[in-house]
């Protein structure tokens, strides 16, 4: 199937977990996928794989808390293919720290990788599409939360409240707005959380994979999502179902 055949997708956090799934599953349904991420070496082995299954691929060097590199990447792409189809923000950093205690650096530094980088992103992709869709990566975490990771959560229920409201902003035949929003899903983040580690946050249903969540996104990227606009896909095993 190849759902994306002559579309350029712009994948940020494609170096691990579900964005590299994502930019896999992408390349593998005829997509030209430009990965951005901060891992030189872990970028350019998505791009050999994803040139290895016969698509066109490019790894940029980004780091999306870094307005300078959202630009860079955003005019390299144009400048190299013309055109941009698909843009699935992804990449995301949690904090651990008890909010009263929380550096204000370390909050600034949060909100600027999960929401100014969607808001910058979106500035500089969605002029350029036409039938485009923007795919912003959500949480549960927006809709029920643990202790410690309020800047997390904060950061996932204001990139809701974006998706509403920027899909009433954008014409849908210029591009939709839509969003993902994982549950736990087997990937580093996950597993390096301390909350999860030392039992603060109880994982007690299923736990998803990344392909899981890839097979999700590029669902609601395609155009057999065409009818979906301004909401979120919960993609997460049941599990705000338990909570």
């Amino acid at each position: 199937m190849y759902r994306f055949a002559q579309k350029v997708c712009l994948v940020s956090g494609a170096t691990s977990g579900i964005g590299r799934a994502t930019a896999v599953r992408l390349g593998r349904e005829g997509a030209t996928v430009v990965c951005l991420g901060r891992e030189v070496a872990a970028g350019h082995a998505i791009e050999a794989e994803i040139k290895a299954g016969g698509s066109e691929a490019l790894f940029i060097k980004t780091d999306v808390g870094h307005d300078a590199d959202l630009v860079h990447a955003v005019e390299t792409t144009l400048a190299r293919f013309g055109r941009l189809d698909v843009l699935v923000s992804d990449a995301a950093m949690m904090t651990y720290t008890p909010l009263l205690e929380l550096k204000p650096a370390d909050w600034d530094r949060l909100m600027s990788v999960n929401l100014r980088a969607l808001f910058r992103l979106c500035q500089l992709c969605v002029p350029h599409m036409q039938g485009g869709v923007v795919v912003a990566i959500s949480s549960v975490h927006a809709f029920q939360t643990t202790p410690n990771v309020v800047p997390y959560a904060a950061s996932k229920g204001a990139t809701e409240a974006f998706i509403r409201g920027l899909s009433l902003e954008v014409p849908y035949t210029q591009a939709r707005i839509v969003g993902v929003a994982p549950g736990a899903v087997e990937t580093p983040m996950l597993r390096s959380n301390p909350n999860v580690q030392n039992g603060t946050e109880q994982i007690t249903g299923q736990i998803g994979t990344p392909d899981e969540l890839a097979a999700a996104i590029c669902f609601m990227a395609s155009d057999e999502a065409s009818f979906i606009n301004g909401t979120t896909l919960v993609v997460d095993g049941g599990r705000l179902a338990q909570l």
